[in-house]
């Protein structure tokens, strides 16, 4: 169990997730921290990896550091998302083995389950059919950075766990308005409408593919349970366990931002899969749920994005 002042690194400490475990992280007491930005370390380098543990010597690692995107940016820079992950995932997994490190958690994505996949989606689902097309770089990528926790741990004995976060939203979100996820992407467009007085909002897609949402603030929460409290080589899920049509989310966004306008789906672009949600039984039997309800989180990031954005 970690002691609040153990050395924590957190990689990717400026992004939604890594904030959120920050903060979490403070709000129980913890006081020492080592990051770097994306401008003082390239994660991508490995010389550069490797002297930063090689100097600051972290205790545990939470790597929550990625490039990451919505469908369009995920079908567009697709060698980028390969490329970029696989080195982040590889040179700070074997930095930390190399290094000692007491237990690393490595943040995966849910979009490594195969397209097809049964639903709820088990675990054990991992590698048994082909992936979304429009996100397999970065779903590879992901995917190798759970077997190379797999293959450190069968090796090594090193205690790096997986976790499988479903779609996430939050404070310090990315509200680009291509190249975020639909959530985000949702409350900048619904807000700029209202803001225009524009009367309809365009959504990508059909709205008919459902999704699962999870609060970053429970992620974190989650993070932090498991560091602590689970150490196999299996990956695990976090999520909420419960799914909305895009279409519902849409009206529920419409709602929280005043919007009063029309919905439009344009269905020249595309939904991705039609049903992704997560079997978090695994999780739950340990102990953990989520506590944030999506009406409420959404309004918690509505309320951040108008601070940032005004």
């Amino acid at each position: 169990m970690m002691k609040t002042t153990d050395k924590i690194y957190i990689a990717g400490h400026t992004g939604m997730v890594g904030s959120a475990i920050l903060h979490a992280l403070v709000a129980r007491g913890f006081t020492n921290f080592v990051y770097r930005s994306s401008k003082e370390l390239d994660l991508r380098n490995q010389a550069a990896v490797e002297k930063f543990f090689s100097d600051e010597k972290p205790q545990y690692v939470f790597l929550a550091a990625a490039k990451v995107g919505g469908i369009i940016a995920n079908n567009t820079y697709r060698a980028d998302f390969l490329y970029d992950n696989l080195m982040i995932s590889s040179n700070i997994i074997h930095a930390a083995h190399k290094h000692a490190v007491t237990k690393l958690l490595f943040l995966g994505s849910s979009c490594i389950y195969p397209k097809l996949a049964p639903q709820p989606i088990k675990e054990e689902y991992l590698l048994t059919g082909p992936l979304e097309k429009t996100n397999e770089p970065y779903a590879i990528a992901k995917i190798a950075g759970i077997k190379l926790c797999e293959t450190y741990r069968e090796q090594y004995a090193a205690n790096f766990i997986s976790v499988m976060p479903t779609n996430l939203y939050g404070k310090n979100d990315n509200y680009h308005p291509e190249n975020s996820h639909v959530l985000p992407a949702l409350i900048r467009r619904f807000h700029e409408a209202k803001i225009q007085g524009l009367t309809e909002v365009v959504i990508w897609g059909s709205g008919n593919p459902k999704r699962e949402f999870l609060f970053a603030d429970d992620l974190a929460d989650a993070c932090l349970f498991l560091m602590d409290n689970y150490n196999e080589k299996e990956i695990i899920n976090i999520g909420s366990g419960a799914e909305l049509t895009i279409k519902e989310l849409a009206l529920l966004v419409k709602d929280i931002t005043g919007f009063d306008g029309e919905l439009v789906f344009d269905t020249s672009k595309p939904d991705g899969t039609a049903r992704k949600l997560l079997d978090v039984s695994k999780l739950n039997n340990l102990g953990w749920h989520y506590t944030t309800e999506l009406k409420d989180g959404i309004q918690l990031a509505y309320q951040d994005f108008i601070k940032k954005y005004q």
